[in-house]
């Protein structure tokens, strides 16, 4: 294999789960020439698709109820995708990258459990290996939510017992990176990896972009494809493109508990919310704790403790009467005013404990507050968009792509689940402007068979993707 490239086919901007996801993609079932990745710390996948950063799920659309059914169908195939990959690695490289939890989403009172057990009967055929869940079953495989809870509270669950429910996308980036060298080294495909390279400008050159880096000069590239959070919006901002985009980054906390979960355990999502409601996971890097959150902070800075990116956030939000619209549209709604002060208040030490404890009792109702602390240099940003035309938020992922051979991803909450469906999305784009050939046979072999096989009722949602 090359060790390095004067002109790339393709160069990707951004060393995430995304970013990496591509690669591998691009090297395992393409026949282009030369790609390569810049990624601006010493390693792959340690900011938002850090573990500390996320709550490590494999979102399938099944206990995430602001889910539609056609969301879920979509969801399921690219989570899917993350299992089918990683459970082809041998045990010692599967076995830390996903994990097999219990999981459900928990319903209290009437109304919920109502919810629960309509959306059971819509989305069993989508799930077969969901089930309907109540008291007894609950608790016998989750009995910290049913004691001390009043008899007479009504609860039922939706979940299932024995899928991988978590994943480290750290060390699912790094097997990323390492199966995109081998496959470039078998074929003789350049497949590079600039770590610790910091990107200063991106520009087209006639027909290729030019990357000024400051330690590796300039890259060339005849296609580029940014996958760096909140940045890409600030990349695409200098080059024109995606001006009626504003970001608003969402950061979330976590606190600890002592181990009172054996799996995951969500609750029913606000549907007047377009934030994640609270969750409780096992945490694949902390033994003997369970992790509960997130909250949702509105924060001025693009990656969470990096007050260095305060003045890239000034950049890419672009102030004006029409975010201030958005925002204040926002606020006029109550439940999101009081959500957003509550989630203030839940940052402010001693007091911050005390609040969250009542959300978590409803998980858990035997909780005290000595139970729970906060997770320091725990938590992410997630880059929230806000559609400046239309004044409001732009929910999920988010592409900008102006056609002219550069993309643009924003991918906010299931972006890790569906690092591997959008890199899809990529490289069909890549070869649309391109021109290569991509082996779709290998790419359903690897990825939509095995531990979760593609089901009849998501083809069509597959099909569409293209």
């Amino acid at each position: 294999m090359a060790t390095s490239s004067s002109t790339y086919d393709v160069l990707i901007v951004g060393g995430g789960v995304s970013g990496t996801a591509l690669l591998y993609e691009l090297a395992r079932y393409t026949d282009l020439k030369a790609i390569g990745l810049i990624e601006k710390y010493d390693h792959v996948a340690i900011v938002n698709s850090h573990g500390r950063n996320n709550s490590q799920t494999i979102h399938c659309g099944d206990i995430e109820t602001n889910y539609t059914l056609e969301k879920a169908k979509v969801t399921k195939r690219t989570a899917g995708m993350v299992v089918n990959f990683a459970t082809k690695l041998p045990p010692e490289k599967r076995d830390r990258i996903v994990y097999k939890y219990p999981k459900m989403v928990l319903g209290v009172g009437d109304h919920e459990c109502n919810f629960l057990r309509n959306r059971f009967t819509t989305f069993k055929e989508l799930f077969p290996g969901m089930k309907l869940l109540e008291r007894d079953d609950i608790a016998e495989l989750e009995p910290k939510l049913v004691e001390g809870r009043h008899p007479d509270e009504p609860i039922v669950a939706l979940g299932s017992t024995n899928e991988y429910s978590a994943v480290n996308y750290t060390t699912l980036s790094e097997a990323f990176v390492d199966q995109a060298q081998q496959n470039a080294e078998e074929k003789g495909m350049t497949c590079d990896l600039h770590l610790s390279t910091t990107v200063g400008k991106i520009e087209k050159d006639g027909d290729l972009f030019k990357v000024h880096t400051p330690n590796k000069g300039t890259l060339s590239a005849r296609y580029v494809v940014v996958s760096a959070g909140g940045h890409s919006l600030l990349f695409a901002h200098q080059m024109g493109y995606g001006l009626d985009k504003s970001c608003l980054p969402m950061a979330g906390s976590f606190y600890f508990t002592p181990k009172v979960l054996n799996g995951k355990v969500y609750t029913v999502q606000n549907e007047n919310l377009p934030f994640a409601a609270v969750h409780g996971d096992p945490d694949v890097l902390v033994e003997d704790k369970t992790r509960f959150g997130p909250t949702a902070l509105m924060l001025p800075l693009l990656e969470r403790y990096n007050i260095r990116t305060f003045g890239e956030f000034l950049r890419v939000l672009r102030l004006d009467k029409r975010v201030i619209k958005a925002l204040w549209d926002l606020m006029k709604v109550r439940d999101i005013r009081r959500y957003i002060l509550k989630n203030f208040l839940f940052e402010v030490p001693w007091l911050r404990e005390r609040l969250f404890l009542k959300d978590i009792k409803k998980i858990v109702p035997s909780l005290t507050v000595k139970d729970v602390s906060f997770a320091k240099g725990f938590g992410g940003v997630r880059p929230q968009l806000i559609d400046k035309e239309k004044q409001k938020l732009v929910m999920g992922e988010a592409k900008i792509n102006p056609g002219t051979g550069i993309v643009f991803n924003m991918t906010p909450s299931p972006g890790g689940t569906s690092c591997l469906g959008n890199a899809e999305k990529d490289m069909y784009l890549a070869q649309e402007f391109l021109g290569f050939t991509i082996d779709k046979e290998a790419f359903e072999r690897d990825l939509l068979t095995g531990e979760i096989p593609l089901t009849e009722l998501e083809r069509p949602a597959a099909s569409s993707l293209m």
